[in-house]
């Protein structure tokens, strides 16, 4: 924890600030009635706080670099020092845990230790009769065998390794960049300004809105209806007001989540109460990214237990995030029996699907080492009448062992170890390009979730429309203006209403600036619609910033500022006589209800009853929103002096009986792409779905205008209240039933709520009336908006208009706002699924291929026509080149002209297992057919019972260069994987596929050609390349011939890589209540990984255990910590270490 003498060279420095770190330190950790007391005796009231921080609560501190620099000098700096990376050894340590890797690198330590010892040949003849050339030779190269495997190992483990290390970096070089983009207003020298939240230094005023996530601690200088949740620091979900007279302490890491004001700085990052907690914690750098900053999690999959935990972390602190804390009105909880939102699925098929392939490789590597055995005790003690003695038992062993090794190789054969690397490559390729098009993606798995994407609930403001808002229709004095009027035409009473009443009832950070460029368009900063009423102003001649100058924030006497619920903004003005006047701006058809008086042609008010109601909303409101305005009414109310102050917390009898000034029509213009990318999520088989606050006629116009809607259909547009009272039961319970019968025709609704759009893809999810789970993907940009993006499958936020409560939420951040963005997404999703499966159907090709010719081999011959290190070399390098060549294809428009995967489709479908047989089918007979004629078509000698010490045969030469070849020209075939018959279309596009195969190809010729002993091979002439090329390229002929066969024939084939069924799903973790399920870590939790994921565990534990108690009691001993704090660390302690 740092004091001010570790920033200081001159401690006089200090006595600028007639306050200290560590009087600032202690003051903050009380709360409301404490603080109070303690500001009271020591600083008079929060404004003695300014002054001995000598700053000014209006016009800020100076600003200059010499002022700033001073400031962080003496109460540190808003920044908390991430944790160290981890070290490329710590990486390489973490990649060998692979248990594929464990039994390779087994396999080599037995191999190594068996070639120390080999046999005299004398002693090998005595003991058995036949014994060959070939078994002599391969004792000889014994040690090769060993070495390529460890090579083998270590060449998979550094790509690996280098993979997670550059991902690691690219991640935080994207923190970084995210770090300083964020910014907050501040006021310096009288100006406001946007600076990056690293620069807010202690004594800066700082302007707080709805949904922001406080940067640092502070003191509230000035608040309008001010409500935090503190939850992440105390637990508590109830949400906190902040007054002055109340609790005026704001601390950093806790949300707005109502309300604005302006506070002053206090402390700043380790020395701010979050700050504290993580430095005891020991790991700030880690926690810090998820509460304090919007930041995008590394969810690297080197570390998915991190990445887990602080999932989990977030999960219990974000407000928002449970049912009980935000859906106080929800009356269904989540119950342990209801499906749990999923995560993982793609990782849970592969995961699957590898332990498949591993059992089946283990059965076929044990039948080969039995066979082997009984030929071997059947050959040589009843045939050939040898008997078992003494001196001939090492010579046994060594046979034995052999077989063994055989058995092994097969196992590693079998085993696709290129599979990690190909999910690996795959989804950190994707996300690194779908930053390009601006999806900034926080969480790798909702990549491929996206390909699965059934449903989409979007916004319309900003994600469908440009969120670009200007007025262009407006009723003002009893006449309904299709163009804005001049401000001749206005009575000035009504004219004097709507400059007070937008000026001071619009957000004081929401302003007009001139274009940057000479002929473009005015800057919109702040809130878009308050933006347009100000532009309004504009349009009017007025000058709504002499307003605000003459009545700064500050003297707003009561703000209720706009919520979801009162979909409403009211302002209240104390005038000199006692008098009060408040203006009300908000929806037009609540707002016009509470209306009982509108102003007239004179600007002078008159009655205004229900039946006057009805024809605004028919005559006015409804025209306006069938031309997709969205209506806004503005009105005001006066209390006269002499009379007792109103009560202002019963908001219901406050914001009554009010004047109507005007209602306006704003545009919001669709974007001109969006029709295109809804009409191209229709075609993918994706239901795309409008969740709007606005009017329902407006609504239904805009789904008209980009195609969500088409005239004639009969899709349901339906208002929150209306999809309310059709799903619930007389009791109030939400009834999954009837939800049923809503959604699947649901395409609009209007004048929601964040509950009904929770409560929406909530129900979504849970139905179980179509055949597959729906996967739902949800925008959202405001703080409520949080437990539906949690909900969802994949939830968007905002980047532009979005919340940091939103989008910390959030799995992807749509850097544009655009929904096009969201299609783009789409298509990465399905993208990763085809690249898994090509990289599939290429692998398994080879594994099929591999392990059959090894069995059989050793078999018939007792000797693999594949050795062990040629095997290799196909088997693990050229995989782990193939992974990185068909995991990184660009995605094509065509993957939005199919339908969704969905969650329960195979990883290997019909076709690729036609596919994977077919090839396999002549492969194998390619191979066989040389191995045991290849000697009498190519005229050379058989390679298949050499004489002692000699050189590779060009036989067995032959075979494997034909083997390699076929490999080749297979990769190419393994680039369409839904029976397309032109396997070369793009391929050109993807260079590295390019570079991969040729440079492959060059590898393999220089391995034949001066490969020699160690590779088992010898030259070949130009006409046994030509054949071995030929014969490679047939596979790409066979491949259109496997392609013309229909699938319908072949429906007793199996698919392969289904997603676990229900009832596999662990009864503890329903249970448990856990929000989400990982199929990937239920898979591994059977077997040996269990120990290793305990052991890792325990060890974790320890840690964080250990950091804690040492950092707990150092600061015991400081009188300063006072014990308020460690609520939170415990609560941290547990999510962290139980994660």
């Amino acid at each position: 924890v740092l004091n001010p003498s570790d920033f200081l060279e001159d401690h006089h420095e200090a006595e600028d600030f007639e306050m200290t770190l560590a009087e600032l330190r202690a003051l903050m950790e009380l709360r409301s009635v404490d603080a109070l007391k303690k500001i009271k005796e020591n600083y008079g009231d929060v404004f003695g706080i300014c002054t001995r921080l000598k700053t000014s609560p209006q016009e800020g501190i100076r600003g200059d670099p010499l002022d700033v620099a001073r400031r962080q000098a003496v109460f540190g700096k808003n920044f908390i020092p991430p944790k160290k990376p981890k070290s490329f050894l710590q990486l390489i340590w973490e990649a060998l845990q692979d248990v594929t890797l464990i039994i390779l690198e087994i396999a080599a330590i037995i191999a190594l230790g068996l070639s120390f010892y080999t046999p005299s040949r004398g002693q090998n003849t005595v003991c058995v009769d036949n014994h060959s050339a070939t078994e002599e030779d391969e004792n000889e190269m014994a040690w090769i065998e060993g070495t390529t495997i460890l090579l083998s190992v270590a060449c998979v483990v550094l790509a690996t390794a280098l993979n997670d290390w550059s991902k690691e970096k690219q991640f935080r070089r994207l923190q970084h960049r995210i770090e300083k983009e964020q910014t907050f207003a501040v006021i310096r020298d009288g100006q406001v300004i946007q600076i990056p939240i690293t620069d807010i230094v202690v004594g800066d005023i700082v302007h707080i809105k709805y949904g922001d996530l406080l940067p640092a601690d502070g003191v509230l200088l000035q608040g309008n209806d001010l409500k935090m949740d503190e939850s992440s620091l105390t637990g508590e979900s109830d949400h906190v007001k902040k007054t002055l007279r109340g609790d005026p302490m704001l601390l950093s890491g806790t949300h707005v989540m109502e309300g604005s004001g302006r506070m002053v700085i206090t402390a700043v990052g380790v020395n701010s109460q979050t700050g504290i907690i993580l430095t005891l914690l020991g790991v700030g750098g880690e926690l810090e990214k998820e509460k304090v900053k919007k930041k995008k999690q590394d969810g690297s999959p080197e570390n998915s237990n991190k990445a887990k935990a602080q999932d989990y972390a977030a999960r219990e602190m974000q407000p928002g995030t449970s049912e009980e804390s935000t859906n106080g009105k929800q009356t269904v909880n989540r119950q342990s029996n209801l499906p749990k939102k999923e995560k993982s699925v793609l990782q849970g098929k592969l995961t699957r699907l590898a332990v498949q392939i591993g059992k089946a490789g283990l059965a076929m590597s044990t039948i080969t080492v039995v066979v082997l055995i009984v030929y071997f005790l059947i050959k040589t003690f009843l045939i050939q009448k040898h008997t078992w003695n003494a001196q001939c038992t090492p010579v046994y062993i060594q046979y034995f062992v052999k077989f063994f090794i055989i058995g092994v190789t097969v196992l590693v054969v079998a085993v696709p170890e290129g599979l990690p690397l190909a999910v690996t490559i795959s989804l950190a390729y994707s996300v690194k390009e779908m930053m390009k098009d601006n999806n900034l993606v926080r969480h790798l798995d909702a990549c491929e979730t996206m390909g699965n994407a059934t449903a989409i609930c979007s916004d319309k403001t900003g994600t469908l429309t440009m969120n670009r808002m200007a007025v262009v229709q407006a009723f003002i004095s009893e006449m309904h203006h299709k163009i804005i009027p001049a401000c001749e035409s206005i009575p000035q009473t009504t004219l004097s209403y709507l400059l007070t009443g937008i000026s001071v009832n619009c957000a004081y950070t929401s302003k007009i600036l001139p274009p940057e460029k000479e002929s473009g368009l005015p800057r919109q900063v702040g809130n878009k619609t308050d933006c347009a009423l100000l532009g309004f102003l504009l349009d009017l001649k007025q000058d709504y910033q002499a307003v605000r100058n003459q009545i700064p924030e500050e003297k707003l006497y009561k703000v209720y500022t706009f919520n979801s619920d009162r979909k409403s903004m009211s302002t209240v003005l104390k005038n000199v006589d006692g008098s009060y006047q408040m203006f009300t701006k908000g929806a037009s058809e609540i707002v016009l209800k509470k209306c009982n008086k509108i102003l007239n042609a004179a600007g002078k008010p008159k009655p205004f009853n229900s039946k006057d109601n009805d024809d605004i909303i028919k005559n006015v409101v409804e025209p306006m929103a069938s031309d997709g305005l969205r209506t806004i009414c503005l009105a005001f109310k006066d209390f006269p002096a002499g009379q007792p102050e109103p009560e202002w917390d019963n908001e219901n009898d406050i914001i009554m009986e009010l004047t109507c000034i005007a209602v306006v029509g704003i545009e919001d213009p669709l974007r001109p792409e969006v029709p295109d990318a809804i009409t191209q999520c229709q075609n993918a088989g994706i239901t795309v779905r409008m969740v709007t606050g606005d009017n329902i006629n407006t609504a239904r116009t805009i789904a008209l205008k980009c195609g969500i809607l088409h005239p004639g259909e009969t899709f349901l547009c339906l208002e929150g209240k209306e999809l309310n009272r059709l799903i619930r039961n007389e009791k109030g319970e939400i009834k999954q039933e009837l939800l049923d019968k809503i959604w699947p025709t649901l395409r609009v609704l209007a004048r929601s709520s964040p509950t009904d759009k929770h409560t929406l893809v909530k129900g979504i999810i849970d139905s179980t009336i179509s055949e597959q789970r729906q996967v739902v993907a949800v925008t959202g940009d405001g703080t409520n908006d949080a437990p539906a993006l949690k909900e969802a499958d994949v939830g968007f936020a905002m980047g532009i208009a979005g919340t940091d409560v939103a989008k910390e939420a959030s799995d992807i951040i749509l850097i544009d706002d655009n929904f096009t963005s969201i299609v783009k997404a789409v298509m990465w999703g399905r993208n990763v699924y085809d690249s898994i499966s090509k990289f599939l159907q290429f692998q398994l090709t080879v594994n099929v291929v591999a392990v059959t010719v090894a069995f059989v081999g050793a078999c018939i011959t007792q000797d693999s026509p594949l050795k062990t290190v040629q095997m290799l070399w196909v088997n693990l390098i050229m995989d782990t080149f193939a992974s990185l060549a068909l995991a990184t294809e660009k995605p094509t428009e065509s993957l939005l002209l199919r339908k969704p995967y969905g969650r329960n489709k195979p990883l290997i479908s019909r076709t690729m297992m036609k596919n994977i047989l077919g090839q396999a089918f002549y492969q194998l007979t390619v191979i066989f057919t040389l191995v045991f004629t290849g000697e009498k078509l190519f005229d050379i000698d058989s390679g298949r019972n050499a004489p002692l010490q000699s050189p590779p045969s060009k036989h067995y030469t032959i075979v494997f260069n034909t083997f390699v070849l076929m490999q080749l020209c297979n990769e190419i075939n393994a680039r369409k994987v839904h029976g397309e018959r032109n396997v070369f279309e793009g391929i050109f596009s993807n260079t590295i596929f390019c570079v991969i195969t040729a440079g492959t190809l060059f590898v393999q010729i220089l391995i034949v050609e001066i490969g020699g002993k160690p590779f088992s091979c010898t030259e070949l002439t130009v006409e046994q390349w030509l054949w071995s090329l030929f014969l490679g390229i047939g596979t790409l002929l066979w491949g259109q011939l496997i392609t013309t066969i229909p699938n319908s024939y072949l429906k007793f084939l199996t698919e392969l890589g289904h997603g676990p069924p229900k009832e596999e799903i662990l009864e503890e973790e329903l249970a448990e209540g856990a929000g989400e399920i990982d199929h990937a870590e239920r898979e591994l939790r059977r077997g040996q990984i269990l120990w290793f994921r305990g052991m890792n565990r325990i060890r974790a534990q320890n840690r964080v255990v250990n950091a804690f108690r040492t950092s707990f009691y150092e600061e015991l001993k400081k009188p300063q910590i006072q014990s308020s704090l460690y609520p939170m660390p415990s609560m941290v302690l547990v999510s962290y270490v139980e994660a």
